[in-house]
């Protein structure tokens, strides 16, 4: 996969724009975050557009990308900025205001129409801050 077409993906996805995902992931595709899977394009809308995107603004920023044509790899910083005040959300009751902070890898599977056929999250920290400024690691997201 070529960068360009990568960063027009994460451009989407900041945007929230969910059709994103039925461009650039192959329909049967399958997603690994920890202990959170899923397959399907269905299966990333619904995490994102009933998980992730009501009760979050998410801002990923990509300082790494390296590809061929079957594998593509980015270093991945992701902020999670709590939109209102929630008593469940997927990371737990949430303050708006308050940051969750992924920084890690993810590598996907290209397939031959230059979608995402796997995606395979590994993470190096996550952490929370709260309206007062304590910041600590949670370890896995998910």
């Amino acid at each position: 996969m070529e960068e360009a077409r990568f960063r027009e993906y994460i451009r989407r996805f900041n945007a929230e724009d969910d059709t994103a995902f039925d461009d650039y992931l192959a329909p049967g595709m399958h997603m690994k975050n920890g202990t959170l899977e899923y397959t399907g394009v269905d299966g990333m809308k619904h995490h994102y557009n009933d998980n992730i995107w009501p009760h979050f603004v998410e801002r990923l920023t990509v300082p790494r990308f390296v590809s061929n044509t079957t594998t593509a790899a980015i270093q991945m910083n992701t902020l999670f900025t709590a939109k209102h005040d929630a008593p469940d959300t997927i990371f737990g009751a949430v303050r708006q205001g308050e940051t969750f902070e992924f920084d890690g890898l993810i590598m996907y599977d290209v397939d031959e129409t230059d979608r995402f056929s796997d995606i395979l999250v590994a993470y190096n920290s996550f952490v929370h801050t709260d309206l007062d400024g304590n910041s600590r690691d949670l370890g896995i997201p998910h």
